[in-house]
């Protein structure tokens, strides 16, 4: 009963974002949550986040650091499919919490502390001079963008 209320709230605010903006990339389901244990935050964790990256370069990061140092597989199964979804992202938070100081839970959700250690990751392979605030915003993107490119050359 319960996962059906959530479902329709879910519906419903996406519908509203869709009719207010005329994109689904805008909709929001930040306050989607209904009963107990049903939040936004467990809808979003089942869906995926590339910030920016396309399936290409995102394929990149799964199978050239990901993959290639043992962050996927029994643990965090998954395909190289380019979507980052939990999977990925509980692989890369354990990558990131071993030398990018994320100190988050290994959820697989790519929240605040999860986008500051990639910025420290970024800032440390690509040289971005990012300000790790946690906002993976247009500059964030572009180097993780410029962290894929490098990555299929390393």
């Amino acid at each position: 009963m319960t996962s059906t209320i959530t479902r329709r709230m879910v519906g419903a605010v996406a519908a509203v974002g869709l009719a207010a903006t005329g994109t689904f990339a805008t909709a929001s389901i930040a306050n989607a949550e209904v009963g107990t244990g049903n939040t936004a935050a467990a809808v979003s964790a089942q869906a995926t986040q590339n910030f920016g990256l396309t399936a290409t370069e995102a394929k990149i990061v799964q199978g050239k650091l990901l993959k290639k140092f043992g962050y996927t597989g029994k643990q965090y199964p998954g395909k190289i499919d380019g979507k980052l979804g939990p999977n990925s992202w509980k692989a890369f938070q354990v990558y990131l919490k071993k030398g990018y100081a994320y100190t988050g839970n290994i959820d697989g959700d790519p929240g605040k502390n999860t986008i500051k250690a990639l910025q420290r990751l970024l800032n440390d392979r690509v040289h971005s001079r990012l300000t790790v605030d946690g906002v993976a915003g247009p500059k964030t993107q572009a180097a993780f963008k410029t962290y894929a490119k490098w990555l299929k050359t390393h």
